[in-house]
């Protein structure tokens, strides 16, 4: 995540007569890499894990007012391998990412022309260790440069040494026979360190708007991650300018919710305007002005209300996640509807016993969990950063007759590195990780993707973790790099006593709001998403997407991962379900698109583990 602390103190720096390159070993160099150990602070880290319960993980199939025209299975696929999908002019392109493995990397290209049998027509090979995933869009430009039908597609990393970033750019004029145009472009600047490959991207976004066309990007490695291209030659794309909305509009952030980047986006004219409307995580959905991409302006954003008001209504009372995953404007523009990702269904409540504090700190998405109700209280140890040897000394062992709960600094080597050095020690009950120094810790919180089989809780902010061991402790000179590297004690130094508690909070769920004003007006989850009985070993029942209706302004259909596919109608200014279906043996859906023929609608949805379904609502 980025700290808008920290890039004020390295301003202020510069001001004061520093370079930028002078200030690269204190205020931007770490010992560890902003995302690479696990930290949720980026588009790509919210789905690079496991999010399927297994085969018994789904809900009983049923099926409701919609009809399943067609399914098909993908070449290639295993579990969790397709990813996004795009329809355009009789044909559907589906992601085949590389989160699971990192084979068959690309983009199926599948003939619907006829929805009830549809079939695979071709596969675009991506560049080995690079997979498109959230980002798959066809559309036509008609510019000087190019007349046309276009796919664009993301690139993100499974293999760190082979792999590029940016975007890819397809001629799919005949989608049988697709021609690439260009290949990893995007923004290739680092601060203070000239040029490199293309930033990883993790969702791109094109339109034509008469003699241009544009795309907008998500650079999952830079704080200014709102990237936008001049298209209007697809051959020769070209960043034209790049955005962090939380410094250019610094009132679209929340206090309490950290985790503030792009995730998703899309743009549409309204009323004689390019209107962009981004998925801003813990900065919510907001909306911009874009039609002089050189000089945007900000037209609305939206606020999580707190308490959450969705939880409120099956009588949970929790504090907002954010996670502002995806969303759509409806037919008319009159409103918008959103989709929060959300995995977790606990929520951790941490604190110092000691001090009387609270504790910053959510529970790792991949590691043990306490269940509802459960607490774990025990005296902390301080561990040190725990990378394996010969990066750090080994982790002194804890003792198996009492709680201890090993306290590790954030740095060098991953998470779930850390929790193993820790398990291999023997003797601890929990892991609590705390932030390190630099721009992008010091007392900022943020989650953890992390494996193991003990609790682990973090990342919680640093001066937390210096108050449980007593020592002082200035976040200015964190900031700066002028502070302590590392937490100033021995290792197995004793401090203060921790207890940890979970309660059931749900899975994520759907906005809808106001379009001019971004005021909320209702919420809407599957009927198993708060209840607690379907928290553990039904796969993960939180939404994913919505599509918009192309011909019904009250009308959207929701891919809801285990809980499968959602159609509900706006009445009243409330969301109302009025069909659903989800197949023998469960589904896993990941994307969902509408599309027409014969004058019918149509809404294609992408299976993680299966491929294609062509669904058609059938309710009045």
């Amino acid at each position: 995540m980025r700290h808008k602390a920290g890039r004020l103190a390295v301003a202020a720096a510069i001001a004061a007569g520093a370079t930028l390159a002078s200030l690269v070993p204190s205020a931007f160099a770490h010992d560890g890499a902003t995302s690479s150990d696990g930290a949720i602070d980026n588009a790509k880290i919210t789905h690079n894990h496991h999010q399927h319960g297994g085969d018994h993980g789904h809900l009983p199939a049923s099926s409701a007012n919609v009809e399943l025209i067609s399914k098909l299975a993908l070449k290639n696929v295993e579990p969790e391998k397709i990813a996004d999908v795009g329809v355009y002019k009789g044909y559907a392109y589906l992601a085949a990412w590389g989160g699971a493995t990192c084979k068959y990397n690309g983009v199926h290209v599948v003939d619907i022309k006829n929805p009830a049998q549809p079939k695979e027509v071709a596969f675009i090979v991506a560049k080995e260790g690079s997979a498109p995933g959230e980002g798959v869009q066809a559309l036509s430009i008609d510019t000087p440069a190019f007349n046309g039908d276009i796919l664009v597609t993301n690139n993100e990393k499974c293999k760190e040494s082979a792999g590029v970033g940016g975007l890819n750019i397809y001629d799919v004029s005949d989608p049988a026979h697709p021609t690439p145009l260009a290949v990893g472009i995007g923004d290739e600047t680092v601060a203070g360190a000239g040029k490199k490959d293309a930033n990883e991207i993790h969702s791109v976004f094109a339109w034509d708007a008469g003699n241009k066309a544009y795309a907008v990007i998500v650079d999952n490695e830079e704080g200014p991650d709102v990237d936008i291209l001049d298209i209007t030659n697809p051959k020769k794309p070209k960043v034209i300018a790049e955005y962090d909305l939380d410094e250019k509009f610094p009132g679209i952030t929340q206090r309490g919710l950290d985790e503030v980047f792009l995730h998703d986006m899309v743009v549409k004219e309204i009323d004689g305007k390019q209107v962009m409307l981004l998925s801003y995580w813990d900065g919510g959905y907001v909306q911009i002005d874009v039609t002089d991409p050189l000089s945007i302006s900000l037209l609305a954003d939206s606020t999580f209300a707190d308490p959450d008001p969705e939880a409120l209504e099956s009588g949970l009372t929790v504090r907002p996640e954010g996670n502002g995953h995806q969303a759509e404007f409806t037919l008319d523009n009159k409103y918008v509807l959103a989709a929060d990702e959300d995995f977790s269904p606990f929520a951790l409540k941490a604190s110092n016993v000691t001090d009387g504090t609270e504790i910053n700190a959510g529970q790792g998405d991949g590691t043990k969990k306490l269940e509802p109700g459960q607490t774990l209280t025990g005296v902390s140890k301080f561990v040190g950063r725990a990378c394996p040897p010969p990066d750090d000394p080994a982790v002194p062992a804890g003792d198996p007759n009492v709680v201890d709960i090993a306290v590790v600094e954030r740095g060098l080597c991953t998470f779930t590195e850390k929790v193993d050095s820790v398990i291999k020690a023997g003797g601890y009950d929990a892991v609590l990780i705390f932030n390190r120094t630099g721009t992008d810790g010091c007392d900022g919180s943020l989650g953890m993707s992390v494996e193991g089989d003990i609790p682990a809780f973090g990342v919680a902010p640093r001066s937390q973790g210096f108050a449980i061991f007593n020592q002082p402790y200035d976040n200015a000179a964190c900031l700066a790099g002028t502070g302590p590297e590392r937490l100033p004690v021995p290792l197995g130094t004793a401090g203060d006593t921790l207890t940890f508690s979970s309660s059931f909070d749900g899975w994520g769920y759907v906005h809808l709001y106001d379009r001019k004003t971004m005021a909320e007006l209702d919420t809407y989850a599957v009927p198993e998403a708060h209840d607690p009985a379907y928290a553990t070993g039904k796969g993960d029942l939180s939404v994913h997407e919505v599509a918009t209706s192309a011909k019904q302004p009250d009308l959207a259909y929701f891919s809801y991962y285990s809980a499968g596919f959602r159609v509900t109608r706006i009445v009243n200014g409330k969301i109302q379900e009025v069909g659903h279906f989800i197949d023998e043996g469960g589904n896993n859906f990941w994307g969902v698109q509408v599309f027409e023929h014969n004058g019918q609608e149509y809404v294609a949805a992408s299976d993680r583990d299966h491929g294609l379904y062509i669904f058609r609502y059938t309710g009045n």
